[in-house]
């Protein structure tokens, strides 16, 4: 079976295990941008630990997680958002000022959208988590 969106399948399986209670989830197929999405969402306190365990086969990642996430998705599509627009987009994925964090594809790299407002640069929004 083909998948059309990886990111959107990894996040969307992410939001459904933890909406179960499961502790932990296991996601294939992987990519860098994937490994950054979630290891930015390590960063602000969303998922536990994760780690890439071969299998021989395109390995896949485990993801532990906290039960800390109301909703993770992928926007699609991929809006580019110039600097002064980040705070509309964050009015409308965002339920409230200062709640959650969008994902940016920067020329700077994968980044929170706070962190692409501190380096003054605007990007393509990825996904939200809050």
């Amino acid at each position: 079976m083909v998948q059309k969106d990886p990111v959107s399948n990894a996040l969307s399986l992410i939001n459904q295990y933890d909406k179960l209670g499961r502790k932990e989830v296991f996601i294939k197929p992987i990519s860098n941008t994937i490994k950054e999405i979630l290891k930015l969402m390590n960063e602000e306190g969303y998922i536990g630990a994760f780690q890439e365990i071969e299998d021989g086969r395109g390995n896949f990642l485990k993801v532990n997680l906290l039960g800390r996430i109301n909703k993770c998705n992928a926007i699609k599509p991929r809006f580019p958002v110039k600097l002064g627009d980040i705070t509309k987009k964050e009015q409308r994925y965002l339920p409230s000022r200062g709640f959650g964090i969008i994902i940016m594809s920067t020329p700077k790299g994968i980044m929170t959208h706070n962190k692409a407002i501190e380096n003054q640069t605007g990007g393509m929004l990825l996904a939200y988590c809050y």
